[in-house]
């Protein structure tokens, strides 16, 4: 533990966009059964010498759009030259395309190009993105396995990647820049109101984060100890609505009351302290979900 924790530190100070050895999981595959184990296993036949990471493996089933929350809500911490390989892939044999992405920060994202990149790209920027090659960049005979890219295909490129057996211009063909995007609620102020969405939950305390930001938020003129109107939309359908105090932790109030926040990502949310705001309300998250706020 030490050994990768020292590891891990030097290759931190790395700047620039050459890979450093380090790779990084991300799917939807959960881990009751072998499959993220198989995918590290080929990783490590590459090379031993890769330092394995994990965002989540618990990204609900071919929800593609938590996929691409979790990886633009860790990414930026890790060093340049890292490598991400993500499958969240209900799309998994069919025609859709294997990329690499490489950011202006220096990052690479191995993936299906299905939407999984929408916030990386627009956070991080698109430097080059490269299509995999499948006749070089795939794991010896796997020709006839159809359901299984992301062991087969992206854990092996990943790791040939990350380990600098392959350059990325040996990846495969260059691409255009651009992806496949996921259409959302991005963060409105307009005649007093803001609008915005609610992309994802906290989900082990059942908090409600959206995407507003402080910048935004700046717009209403409230502070910590004001209150904050709030509507939430299922769709057409009003599902609360409410006043709530802004705090800046949980403490300031008693167990049990409804608040408002801003996150660890410095996004609006709700919460109460010390039980789940969701499950109290059936507050839920995705593209059909949208939230108002106002004086």
């Amino acid at each position: 533990m030490k050994l990768r924790l020292l590891l891990f530190l030097c290759v931190i100070t790395f700047n620039g966009f050459a890979q450093n050895n380090v790779l990084v999981f991300q799917s939807d595959f959960g881990l009751k059964d072998g499959a993220v184990s198989a995918m590290k296993g080929v990783a490590m036949g590459v090379s031993t010498d890769i330092i394995i990471f994990d965002v989540t493996h618990e990204i609900p089933a071919y929800n593609i759009w938590e996929a691409a929350y979790r990886l633009s809500q860790t990414a930026q911490y890790y060093p340049a030259g890292t490598v991400f390989v993500s499958v969240c892939d209900p799309g998994v044999g069919t025609s859709r395309h294997s990329i690499v992405l490489l950011t202006k920060s220096g990052h690479y994202f191995v993936t299906p190009d299905n939407g999984t990149l929408t916030l990386i790209a627009e956070q991080l920027g698109i430097q080059e993105i490269r299509e995999i090659d499948e006749v070089k960049n795939r794991r010896q005979n796997s020709n006839e396995s159809y359901t299984f890219h992301g062991r087969d295909v992206y854990a092996f490129t990943g790791a040939r990647l990350a380990s600098k057996t392959i350059t990325f211009e040996e990846v495969g063909p260059k691409l255009p820049n651009e992806i496949v995007k996921i259409d959302y609620q991005k963060p409105v102020f307009e005649k007093g109101i803001i609008k915005g969405g609610i992309p994802i939950l906290d989900i082990q305390y059942g908090n409600i984060w959206t995407n507003i930001d402080k910048k935004t938020f700046a717009n209403l003129n409230l502070k910590a100890g004001d209150l904050v109107k709030i509507q939430i939309f299922n769709g057409t359908k009003k599902a609360y609505e409410g006043k709530l105090k802004l705090v800046n932790t949980f403490g300031e109030v008693a167990i049990g009351t409804n608040v408002c926040y801003f996150n660890s990502l410095l996004n609006f949310s709700l919460a109460v302290n010390q039980y789940s705001f969701s499950e109290k309300y059936k507050i839920y998250s995705g593209a059909d979900w949208t939230i108002l706020l106002s004086k």
